[in-house]
Parts: structure tokens; C-alpha cells; sequence
């Protein structure tokens, strides 16, 4: 394939991209501010709106989807350790 033809397919790819990792890092940044902040409900609800954003970024080949599973099961372990607090509170 022509490197001219490759760097325009590059462009639209990135362009294409562009929003749909934004809105990922958006969400993702959401729920992790969520979690910091202690109030189970509200991160349990952020925390899932940020699983289903990072899953559907590796569908869209946007992720890798190891790179996802790591941030998932961080995301997870952080819920979890919240909702263990909250419970013994």
C-alpha cells in the first residue's frame, strides 16, 4: 500500500478515535474520582458506566484488551475494598 494512501487512512483513523478515547478517559477519570471520594453508591453506578465505556473501546479496537482488564480489575479491587469499609461502618 502507498505510505500516501496509509497516512491519510492514519488521519481518518485518528480522527475517528479521538472522541470515543476522550469520552472513555472522561468516564474512566469519573469513576476513579468516585472512588476516592468513599460513597459506595455513587462509584458502584460510575464504576459500571466506566466498565461497559472500556468494553465497548476494545470492540471498537480503540484499547487493547489487556490493557482494559488491567484497568477493570484495579477499578474492581477498589470497589470492592470500599464496599468492605462500608459495610463494616
Amino acid at each position: 500500500m502507498p505510505a500516501k494512501k496509509s497516512g491519510r487512512q492514519a488521519v481518518k483513523r485518528a480522527q475517528r478515535n479521538r472522541s470515543a478515547k476522550t469520552e472513555t478517559r472522561t468516564i474512566v477519570g469519573r469513576a476513579n474520582r468516585s472512588l476516592a471520594s468513599g460513597d459506595a453508591d455513587a462509584a458502584q453506578t460510575a464504576v459500571a458506566s466506566a466498565v461497559r465505556t472500556l468494553d465497548r473501546a476494545v470492540r471498537k479496537g480503540i484499547l487493547h484488551k489487556n490493557n482494559v482488564a488491567r484497568r477493570k480489575s484495579r477499578m474492581m479491587s477498589k470497589l470492592s475494598r470500599l464496599n468492605q469499609a462500608a459495610a463494616e461502618a
